[in-house]
């Protein structure tokens, strides 16, 4: 029971995507997650820090910004369709855009929005290539302060 004049508890979930197939199963847990404990969804995408090549690679300036500026048009987008993916479910949601390190924005994200969970994808890489490409997944598991729900791509 809820005194007079206090908020009651709002539950946040956060899921952070890459919009790969391992994203897409982790949206649809977090989706009927948020629908169940009637919480607001968070949907963050992080774009990586991207450094021009020097040499060969060489860009000018204004080609880079133009890339680095579709590039973020098309993330907005792929955030919007799924906030309405969300919306149409009868979910409160809304996008957000970082740039940075994975992981650390990830957790920086839930702490600041006081998520009470982070569910995400893992593309369940093993051997080399998790050796070679690491995991964000598992580096949101070890730096995030609340629960992290992982889901396995199909």
């Amino acid at each position: 029971m809820t005194s007079r004049g206090s908020r009651q508890a709002r539950h946040r979930i956060l899921h952070p995507t890459d919009f790969s197939p391992a994203s897409r199963a982790a949206f649809a847990k977090a989706l009927k997650l948020a629908g169940e404990r009637k919480a607001e969804l968070t949907l963050l995408h992080v774009r990586s820090l991207v450094a021009p090549m020097a040499g060969e690679g060489y860009m000018s300036a204004r080609t880079y910004e133009q890339l680095e500026r579709a590039a973020e048009a098309e993330a907005r987008g792929r955030l919007a369709r799924l906030v309405g993916k969300a919306r149409r479910k009868g979910v409160r949601a809304r996008g957000l855009l970082a740039q940075g390190i994975a992981h650390e924005e990830i957790a920086r994200a839930a702490r600041r929005d006081r998520a009470e969970m982070i569910v995400m994808g893992t593309h369940g890489r093993t051997g080399l290539p998790r050796f070679f490409l690491g995991s964000v997944a598992g580096r949101v598991v070890s730096v995030a302060t609340c629960p992290v729900l992982t889901v396995r791509g199909k």
